[in-house]
């Protein structure tokens, strides 16, 4: 199990997903002799009421993304496209920075908010596909979370992960799902879509087993997509896979790691249902994420799935969700989330959204935590 004191520190650092979700429209502030530049954000609160075995906690926060603003430049040169996307991002619930006056009460002196840079890389493309070139996110267990149903909602709250009383996002169904693809330093090449198919593979700056430990290769990601329409529908799927070696320098193979995933979904539209079915299997990329030099790096079997189901009538979708991660770091473990929700778009700017959630934690095979989750919010959109 993670030290929830340690995760809560983490969650500024694994934050934010969403914008690749979106076409990065947004809106245009210049387009003109071939060049363009545009903005796009989110900005999010819910009200959220959650009962922990008991512990009621009332709080005003953040869903599963954070608040952004992401700024897209453009260009055509000759028989080459060049862009950029940069993304910045920032919490509303920045912690409060406290302490104890001399009566024992804690005295608030102000906030900590910090601006989480989540992209910033260019792209070429041309008719033999795309580079890209900077930080994105990872490749492995992306179009996982892509397609979550509830990337725009709130999701699980373990308070074994400090999702609770933390300061940031809540984890939409990273632990109990899928793992979060941490964006890293990468060079990815992306084939033209042909026949419905696309390959993605990438070298990323690779994640440390230790503050000593050696990487003599970078980490290797790759995700095969298929896409097509029928007849009011579509269907997509999607195979990754990730590899990695860390070493320990002494040779003594106590910090030494192998890391590996294999990823997977499909999803099918007909009409206005939407049904997805994910997966993944690993080793050695810890139970949240692989993240550099810290205690969730650490060598961990580890799968998961996720099965959603959404209809959509008139501005109203609804969508119920499952999703679980079993693993062994030396004591089997369990998250489970299972979930309905309701989105309302009031228009193409803006959503409301009513959520219910239910998080279970079970350690060597006892039940270690249940949370009862009501979050009721607004996501606006440009």
């Amino acid at each position: 199990m993670k030290n929830k004191k340690m995760t809560t520190k983490l969650l500024p650092a694994m934050i934010a997903l969403g914008m690749a979700t979106q076409a990065h429209a947004g809106i245009t502030l210049y387009d003109k002799e071939g060049t363009t530049f545009s903005t796009d954000g989110l900005i999010n609160a819910f009200y959220v009421q959650s009962d922990n075995d008991g512990r009621q906690q009332s709080r005003v926060k953040m869903g599963f993304l954070p608040n952004w603003i992401g700024f897209n430049f453009g260009k055509e040169t000759g028989d080459l496209k060049l862009g950029a996307r940069s993304s910045f991002w920032v919490s509303i619930n920045d912690s409060d920075v406290v302490r104890a006056n001399n009566q024992g009460r804690g005295e608030s002196l102000g906030t900590d908010t910090g601006i989480d840079v989540r992209q910033f890389y260019g792209t070429v493309d041309a008719d033999w596909g795309q580079v890209l070139i900077g930080k994105d996110f990872g490749l492995f267990n992306r179009t996982n979370i892509m397609s979550d149903e509830l990337l725009l909602g709130y999701g699980q709250t373990s308070d074994s992960l400090g999702l609770i009383d933390g300061g940031n996002v809540s984890f939409g169904n990273i632990g109990s799902g899928y793992t979060y693809p941490f964006p890293k330093a990468q060079i990815t090449y992306r084939t033209p879509t042909k026949n419905g198919f696309q390959l993605a593979i990438g070298i990323l700056d690779p994640s440390k087993a230790d503050t000593d430990s050696s990487e003599e290769a970078p980490r290797f990601e790759g995700e095969l997509t298929y896409g097509t329409d029928f007849d009011n529908g579509s269907f997509k799927a999607w195979l990754g896979g990730l590899y990695q070696s860390s070493d320990d320098p002494d040779g003594a193979d106590v910090n030494s790691i192998d890391s590996t995933g294999v990823s997977y979904g499909a999803n099918v539209k007909f009409g206005d249902l939407s049904l997805t079915a994910s997966g993944f299997q690993s080793e050695g990329i810890g139970t949240i994420a692989a993240i550099d030099n810290l205690v969730v790096a650490e060598d961990v079997e580890l799968e998961g799935y996720l099965v959603q189901g959404s209809y959509t009538f008139g501005p109203n979708r609804v969508a119920l969700s499952y999703g679980e991660n079993d693993g062994d770091n030396g004591v089997d473990f369990n998250y489970e989330n299972t979930a309905v929700a309701w989105f309302y778009t009031v228009n193409s700017n803006l959503k409301l959204v009513a959520e219910y959630d239910q998080t279970e934690v079970t350690v060597a095979g006892v039940e270690a935590e249940q949370n009862d989750t009501v979050a009721l919010g607004a996501v606006l959109t440009w």
